[in-house]
């Protein structure tokens, strides 16, 4: 894959990166750890070993040249515009090559711990929310932008953990000029295209949809249930027959389309209503019911034996309710004196169903697009769980972990980030490749079992032993990619290794 993108090539070139006969250029370094992200995460002190196991050669220099400390003295000479300039070239590529549509863009965010210490000085480390629940770590944010089809990643970004949704984005809106103007160029005729950009109830703001419209991308978000425009959604989607079943793949979703004004701006609203969603939200709130009925109910005891004032006990329910949609159907009651109240609480039966009429299993989006389809609008959407999922092969045990990270300074951090998104992005290439339908977990299982046995002859002459690459028994699987992979450039055995048709294995000849 590395090589059909031309990415050592293109990352010397973006960053202006001279190339020499006893070092190793950056793209080279990059594709190397990139390749140990993906197939062995380990230390960057492992980097030589990992090489040296490996068939194909991602340079003609010796193992011992790509170390760790080559990887962080480069990292000090790379800038965050060097490294936006290969990420526009390298999308570029991807899309000229691999024919992927960019019509729609899916953006989100997500932070790694990182177990640097809190005296080492640095802007991207901080403590935040931590997506791991650590509280105690500090953490490193990514976003990233990915194609609606096949998964694969054309730009990302690396924040402090502590900075919020709108302020990545807002930063994330200087690199989405170059990376127009380099699509818009392979465009038939020149001409700029319209592309959606994809984000979550977190990133909504009209300020930012002013600036989007004025860099050229269009506008799909879901609103805040609690937003004003969301209410007004809702309450017409309430009203008989404002819901229209959609047709094909969708026709178990339920939609309602109106257009307002959303503040100062023109805007399309879909009222989405999922059987799935419904169901899953509907289990979600009987767990949070279960778990409030028992701190409710510690809480009464409490206020029983005068543990705690009126006051404080009102303070508490309030925090217990606060869990989503609880406070809307559960009624409490605090009578009693102030320093020995007693509590009452009861469930609203016509009030939760009103909710799960009305609230429960919807979603409403929010768009710039008036022209385009309910059912395009529904499935655009839906290509956001495509980010969720590169995150989900970035975490710990996963295709391409970022962690365990052993860097300290934000350069190595920034680095090490681009080449585990590389890394990423050649998994999704090479499943495109492959097989779209195959998952990348099932696709990496099988390339990983591929492995040859070096066997050396002792003759009990002197000099040194002859030695034997034997090819393993491949599947069928295993067979079509060694062919799609052109593995028999590293290994000649394995093409006589690959099943006949009848779908066994050959037998191998009699020595």
């Amino acid at each position: 894959m590395a090589e059909q993108l031309g990415l050592v090539d293109e990352v010397d070139r973006a960053c202006g990166w001279p190339r020499s006969t006893s070092k190793p250029s950056l793209g080279e370094m990059v594709l190397a750890v990139a390749a140990q992200r993906v197939c062995e995460p380990g230390p960057k002190r492992d980097l030589p070993a990992f090489l040296a196991g490996c068939l194909p050669r991602v340079s003609c220099l010796p193992e011992q040249a790509f170390d760790g400390v080559t990887f962080h003295r480069m990292a000090e000479k790379v800038t965050d515009l060097d490294l936006e300039r290969a990420q526009v070239a390298l999308a570029r590529r991807i899309v000229e090559r691999f024919s992927l549509k960019t019509d729609v863009l899916a953006f989100d965010t997500t932070n790694f711990d990182t177990h640097i210490d809190s005296t080492t000085e640095g802007e991207l480390a901080r403590r935040g929310h931590a997506k791991s629940k650590r509280h105690d770590l500090r953490v490193v944010g990514l976003g990233l932008l990915v194609s609606e089809t096949e998964h694969v990643p054309l730009l990302y970004r690396t924040f402090p953990g502590n900075s919020s949704d709108q302020a990545v984005l807002r930063s994330y809106l200087a690199a989405l000029l170059p990376l127009q103007e380099a699509l818009d160029r392979d465009e038939p005729g020149g001409q700029p295209a319209s592309r959606l950009l994809v984000r979550d109830g977190g990133f909504w703001s009209p300020d930012l949809e002013d600036v989007l419209d004025v860099v050229g991308y269009g506008s799909l978000i879901a609103l805040p249930l609690g937003h004003k425009a969301a209410e007004q959604a809702l309450t017409r989607a309430a009203q008989r027959g404002a819901m229209k079943a959609l047709g094909g793949k969708l026709r178990h979703v339920r939609v309602a389309r109106l257009r307002t004004q959303v503040g100062h701006l023109d805007r399309t609203l879909l009222v989405i209503e999922s059987k799935e969603l419904l169901a899953g939200q509907k289990r979600g709130v009987a767990a949070r019911l279960a778990k409030a009925k028992e701190e409710l109910q510690a809480l009464a005891r409490l206020g029983a034996a005068g543990r705690v004032t009126c006051s404080q006990a009102h303070e508490r329910s309030q925090k217990i309710l606060a869990r989503e949609f609880l406070h809307t159907f559960v009624e409490v009651d605090i009578g009693g004196s102030s320093r020995r109240p007693v509590l009452t609480f009861s469930v609203n039966a016509a009030k939760r169903r009103l909710l799960e009429r009305t609230r429960l299993g919807k979603r409403v989006l929010c768009t710039d697009q008036h022209r385009w389809g309910s059912e395009r609008l529904v499935l655009a959407f839906r290509g956001q769980w495509k980010v969720e999922e590169l995150f989900r092969r970035t975490k710990r045990g996963a295709i391409a972990p970022w962690g365990p990270s052993w860097q300290r300074n934000d350069a190595s951090l920034r680095l090490h980030t681009f080449c585990t998104v590389v890394g990423l992005m050649l998994v999704s290439l090479a499943r495109v490749a492959f097989a779209p339908e195959t998952s990348a977990l099932t696709m990496m299982n099988s390339l990983r079992e591929v492995r040859a046995t070096l066997l050396r002859a002792r003759t009990g002459q002197t000099g040194r032993p002859a030695t034997v690459m034997v090819a393993p028994e491949l599947t069928s699987e295993q067979s079509r990619m060694v062919e799609v992979f052109e593995l028999g450039r590293w290994l000649p055995g394995l093409v006589s290794s690959r099943q006949g048709r009848a779908g066994k294995p050959r037998k191998k000849a009699a020595s």
